[in-house]
């Protein structure tokens, strides 16, 4: 009898741990339109639509769907940030980058293919740190730059995901595997005719 109720608390356990397993989704950026700014100014990103020129509206560029370039340049040339269609976002230093507060925002506006779900870093190639990386709304991301120390030329990357609303199919089945114990358990400890 004992057996029996450990089995059922070992399914059920099971069950629980399998529900909050979820996996991330990359957010498609395909035809995005972003608008940008740079320490809190929108004249502080020049976008490739604009071919990086300072002028009015020069923060706001459309995805480029040939992945040749970058969509933004910060008006001091300090930094390149790239988009990819899979929603990954990379930041360039274009030299020699001193230490200081460094902070960009990107709006996606409603050209998202969905909102956004989650935002977290993937890696670095010649920089060190982590950026704060967050979320401001469900088109809107934010970089904090201030903790991350440059090499010349160095990167870091971050990756969009949309949310996993989609339970996964284990998670039901360990679920009905757990009240089918319970079942059989009340069932055992019924007395028999």
């Amino acid at each position: 009898m004992k057996t029996k109720n450990i089995l059922c608390l070992l399914v059920l356990a099971a069950s629980a741990t399998g529900a909050a397993t979820a996996h991330a989704v990359p957010l498609s950026l395909q035809d995005a339109v972003i608008t940008a700014s740079y320490n809190g100014a929108a004249d502080g990103m020049l976008g490739l639509d604009h071919l990086f020129a300072q002028e009015p509206g020069s923060n706001t560029t459309r995805l480029d769907p040939t992945d040749t370039g970058v969509e933004f340049l910060t008006s001091d040339f300090l930094f390149g940030v790239d988009f990819s269609r899979s929603g990954a976002l990379t930041v360039f230093a274009n030299g020699a980058v001193t230490p200081g507060a460094y902070s960009m925002r990107f709006d996606f506006g409603n050209t998202l293919a969905g909102r956004i779900g989650a935002f977290r870093f993937v890696g670095t190639n010649g920089a060190s740190g982590v950026p704060g990386l967050s979320i401001v709304d469900a088109h809107t991301i934010a970089l904090d730059l201030g903790a991350v120390a440059w090499s010349e030329f160095g990167s870091f990357t971050a990756q969009l995901d949309a949310p996993n609303e989609v339970p996964e199919p284990a998670s039901a089945a360990l679920a009905l595997a757990g009240l089918a114990a319970m079942a059989f358990a009340a069932r055992s400890r019924k007395p028999h005719a």
